[in-house]
């Protein structure tokens, strides 16, 4: 449905270090939104409100967009814990 990469790491980091990262990174976005789809629901939905005028979104969508960014924060920090100050970042790529 969709994977997790992390982009743009410190040249220092181990494979398994990248692995645990984005494992890190996807156990949070599982445990605050459930199953895959219920993740792929929230991002798309985040894309959508990134590219629309806010007035043009439906409360529901501006409430699960919201909720993305925090919990993409939250699985960002957690993810990053382990690397220290750097400028790394998930990227989720969606399959077709």
């Amino acid at each position: 449905m969709y994977t997790i990469t992390l982009e743009d790491s410190p040249a220092s980091i181990t494979p398994q270090a990248k692995l645990n990262a984005e494992y890190r990174f996807q156990r949070v976005l599982e445990r605050a939104l459930g199953e895959p789809e219920n993740i792929l629901l929230a991002y798309r939905t985040w894309q959508n409100a990134m590219e629309s005028d806010e007035s043009e979104l439906s409360e529901d969508h501006k409430v699960l967009a919201k909720k993305w960014i925090d919990v993409a924060g939250k699985a960002q920090q957690e993810g990053l814990k382990e690397l220290g100050e750097c400028e790394a970042y998930f990227d989720i790529r969606i399959e077709r």
